[in-house]
């Protein structure tokens, strides 16, 4: 298919060069205007999926922006109930309303909550199962819109093929109608073939930038979730242990 293209393009080329006076001008606007329906359709096509990649981008960027916020403003209120004990206190704190986007919030109510019903090692064993639900289920928000990303990413190339298809056959069509291939005549469907791939290929690249960007944002995310649960399965150890002693 590329081959073919070339082809085509270098007989634009030296057709161009006798052709008399006339100048071909296939800017962004004529290439519309010439367009086909198909063509057309690519397009549109490929501009809605950058369109809604753009709209995951500033979504997700805002959602990050706002629970690591809100996650660096519960670790620091919070320490203090937990350093004396005070589980009642700490399940307050992370349920607090300032803190509803907070991932961090999300995975110590959980913990607290089994916490706050049995302060003992079987409460420490629900408290550790609650925390890692609630680590999957706050991962599973934050890629929200990823899969737009992937689809657009992974399908952008393809659609913008189909439309080069259609360009090449429109060249074809061109070049029968007039008799040869002159400029005139296959410079249209050479232009929708070269701009819904250019088109397709940018958009993928877009998509596929943003996906990567994103998911490198999530892993930073476990990785400080994976460490907050292991010093929260830690402190619910010693405090159960704490509880204990002081019963006897």
């Amino acid at each position: 298919m590329k081959g073919l293209i070339v082809a085509l393009a270098l007989g634009v080329c030296s057709t161009a060069a006798a052709q008399e006076g006339g100048h071909a001008s296939f800017g962004p606007a004529e290439f519309w205007a010439a367009a086909g329906t198909e063509a057309r359709a690519v397009v549109i096509i490929l501009v809605s999926l950058s369109l809604g990649s753009t709209f995951v981008w500033i979504e997700r960027m805002l959602a990050f922006s706002r629970a690591r916020r809100q996650s660096m403003r519960v670790a620091a209120e919070i320490v203090g109930p937990l350093q004396h004990g005070d589980v009642e206190g700490a399940l307050r704190i992370a349920g607090d309303e300032r803190y509803k986007s907070s991932y961090l919030a999300a995975v110590l109510r959980a913990g607290l909550a089994e916490m706050s019903l049995h302060a003992d090692e079987f409460g420490v064993s629900n408290a550790k199962r609650a925390v890692e639900k609630a680590i999957a289920e706050e991962t599973a928000k934050l890629k929200r819109g990823f899969a737009w990303l992937a689809t657009t990413g992974s399908t952008a190339p393809f659609v913008g093929l189909f439309g080069t298809t259609f360009g090449v056959i429109n060249a074809f069509s061109g070049m029968a109608a007039t008799g040869g291939g002159g400029l005139s005549g296959i410079s249209a469907g050479i232009a929708e073939a070269l701009y819904t791939t250019a088109i397709g290929i940018g958009v993928a690249i877009y998509g596929v930038w943003l996906f990567n960007f994103f998911n490198g944002k999530v892993e930073k995310v476990q990785n400080e979730l994976s460490s907050s649960e292991a010093d929260f399965v830690d402190w619910a150890s010693k405090h159960a242990h704490g509880r204990r002693h002081a019963a006897k």
